[in-house]
């Protein structure tokens, strides 16, 4: 049920500190043995980041990004265009053809240079998202909340738990996905959520972004629409439906001010007999002229310490890389859902801890046999999917270049030369996943070897009593 407590003694070693570091290797960093390094590099790196129009010949090559050296490249690379499209596809074929219509035909004595520029351009157009570790980690600190022996204080269970979720109302909600809105999946994902929360947690519901429109004229009405439609209380079906469907998606996103009005609500909460725990959920950046990632930091660094988790619905790469900074900013958990099926999952990742708050056992040791199962087969579900994205992620790359043979801007000859590089992204994701997954599983195992040391110390503590 719980993830539990040996990943928080994980978490012990990775962080001593609320915003937790990470080495200049974009790898979670803790102390001494529990340190993860990830210093591979299989792929030449690139010193011209930038390149000018004249270098390269077409202006659609001016700042291609370099190609990923190390696992920190991997992990940290921008999600491409069609990063979640198949090239082939009805429809996305077309667009794929038109962006790489921007280059010119690929000269037949094109230095190498100028090839891997073209190659970069390509992988640009495809690149995955791979999940960072460190995100993997927070999820687990999260779904061990309660444990007393973690190190971050608002992890703990207290008397009170306090959930509020922040939904984006804003227009770009009204999207469809399989015949409804994502304002309508997420509406129905939320009342299933809360509706099961136990009996005793105080539930909220704000919204933003849902009067006015998206048009210019309405910037200010809209990113002042700030409203808690449920305030703090137990979950009522009927009164929390009449708030729940009495608005749609129409405006703009003022997700700062929107944490910001969530702070002030919450700062009646004290955090020693309150867990407070944020879920906003978004499919976009901001777009009121608000930091959302400095008010998320200065809301958790507050005395009402909530957590603040993250959910992108089909975000965007540009609205996922705002999103993921505005977790990271507070040590929250980011999430990228794209349907109903996975906000329900991170709904039931919330609901889980919700139930182990309501009936805690003094079984620790038991959780903890638990929680080494459960943190085997998150790891291998980690190593499962930097496999599956970096497989994905080859198979594109090849599309790609297959279109642009169909195009007449590259030769299967040139093609033929190129694929050294997608051979070597494929060697560096191959190594790099199984580098993170032998050094989570090392520093995994003691941590439960003194946690269970340290169960039994207090069972011996209680037994002298």
């Amino acid at each position: 049920m719980v993830l539990v407590s040996i990943i928080a003694f994980l978490l012990a070693a990775c962080s001593n500190n609320e915003q937790q570091s990470q080495n200049n290797q974009g790898q979670p960093e803790g102390n001494g043995e529990q340190k993860i390094t990830t210093n591979n590099s299989n792929v030449d790196e690139d010193n011209d980041e930038k390149v000018n129009k004249t270098s390269s010949g077409t202006s659609a090559l001016a700042d291609v990004p370099k190609l990923p050296a190390t696992t920190s490249d991997l992990i940290h690379q921008e999600p491409g265009k069609y990063a979640d499209q198949e090239p082939y596809a009805d429809g996305i074929e077309e667009k794929v053809i038109e962006d790489l219509s921007k280059l010119d035909p690929l000269p037949q004595d094109a230095d190498e240079k100028t090839k891997k520029l073209y190659f970069r351009y390509m992988y640009s157009l495809i690149a995955q998202d791979f999940e960072d570790p460190q995100n993997l980690i927070n999820k687990w600190e999260y779904s061990a909340s309660g444990n007393p022996d973690l190190p971050d204080s608002k992890y703990q269970f207290k008397d009170n738990y306090n959930v509020e979720v922040i939904l984006d109302a804003s227009g770009s909600m009204a999207a469809k996905v399989n015949g409804k809105t994502r304002m309508e999946l997420a509406k129905q994902s939320i009342q299933n959520f809360l509706s099961d929360l136990p009996e005793e947690a105080n539930i909220s519901l704000r919204v933003y972004g849902h009067k006015g429109s998206g048009s210019d004229s309405d910037k200010e009405l809209s990113c002042n629409s700030i409203e808690q439609v449920y305030s703090f209380n137990q979950y009522s079906k009927e009164k929390f439906s009449e708030a729940l469907n009495q608005f749609e998606p129409k405006g703009w996103t003022p997700i700062a001010d929107a944490l910001k009005a969530s702070q002030q609500s919450m700062s009646q909460f004290d955090p020693s007999a309150n867990t407070n725990l944020i879920y906003l959920v978004s499919d976009g950046i901001e777009t009121c002229d608000g930091n959302p990632a400095k008010v998320a930091k200065n809301f958790s660094d507050s005395t009402t310490q909530p957590i603040i988790n993250i959910i992108g619905f089909q975000a965007d790469p540009k609205a996922q890389k705002q999103l993921k900074q505005v977790a990271q900013a507070s040590n929250g958990m980011y999430s990228t859902v794209n349907n109903q099926k996975d906000l329900e999952e991170e709904f039931d990742r919330a609901e889980e801890v919700l139930e182990a708050w309501e009936d805690w056992k003094e079984d620790a040791m038991s959780e903890a046999e638990y929680a080494e199962t459960d943190n085997y087969f998150d790891i291998l579900g980690f190593t499962n999917d930097w496999y599956y994205k970096h497989l994905d992620q080859s198979n594109k790359i090849t599309a790609v270049m297959n279109l642009a043979e169909d195009a007449e801007i590259l030769t299967y000859d040139q093609i033929s030369e190129m694929e050294k590089w997608d051979s070597q992204i494929s060697d560096l994701a191959e190594k790099s996943s199984k580098e993170i997954e032998n050094q989570l599983e090392n520093i995994s195992a003691k941590k439960l070897d003194r946690f269970k040391k340290s169960i039994k110390e207090k069972f011996s503590e209680k037994t002298d009593k």
